[in-house]
């Protein structure tokens, strides 16, 4: 069974929580398709399974408390933490993964926890690596809310409204249309992938705080 009809047997508020909780517990830390949950659900909305609000309320909540108590695990397992989970999750937390993780909050500092919700990697480990790293609470908290309502919303938002359009055009055009919004879905989410990605590795951010974390 695919994920999809998986959610569509769930009840439409039943769904939505789900959504939230599975997006939580990935922004935790622990490795969950929290994408392919929030994409999945959103084109049910489309199709008028479930509210695009609901769906977009509930991702964004899940990402935000996730994150904070993500962050708050950090802060009190510190650098430890992460250190034994190397050991035994190696493939998500291994030296390398969060060795690149801390590049990009030691030259971004708290732009790397907005724009990490766009990059698999750093949407995992944002939270716990910013308490780790002792980023100030009230910092990390307001780029975690903007990140995770431009992230949730947006995806949101974005496949609703292109499966909305591959409805109309599949009563006209059959499959044409529906590779026409497949295409589309594709190219937008590889262009944002690939812009958040290279400003993070080019530095090509205005206005990007650069220096310790805590300054």
């Amino acid at each position: 069974m695919h994920i999809d009809e998986l959610l569509q047997a769930i009840p439409p508020g039943w769904l939505c929580a789900l959504v939230g909780l599975v997006i939580g517990i990935e922004s935790l830390g622990i490795p969950l398709p929290g994408e392919i949950v929030l994409v999945s659900a959103a084109l049910l909305a489309a199709k008028g399974v479930v509210s695009p609000v609901w769906v977009g309320v509930c991702a964004s909540a899940g990402a935000i408390v996730g994150d904070s108590i993500g962050y708050a695990i950090g802060r009190k397992g510190g650098r430890p933490l992460f250190e034994r989970l190397g050991r035994r999750f190696p493939k998500h937390f291994g030296p390398r993964h969060i060795g690149k993780a801390e590049h990009y909050f030691d030259r971004f500092g708290v732009w790397a926890v907005f724009v990490g919700r766009f990059i698999a990697l750093l949407r995992i480990l944002a939270g716990p690596l910013a308490g780790a790293l002792r980023m100030p609470y009230w910092r990390f908290l307001v780029a975690n809310v903007l990140g995770g309502i431009v992230w949730a919303g947006g995806t949101t938002a974005v496949i609703f409204y292109l499966g909305v359009v591959a409805e109309k055009w599949l009563k006209g055009f059959s499959w044409v249309g529906l590779v026409a919004a497949v295409l589309c879905g594709i190219a937008t989410t590889w262009f944002v992938k690939r812009r958040a990605a290279s400003a993070l590795d080019e530095g090509d951010l205005e206005g990007v705080e650069r220096g310790p974390i805590d300054v």
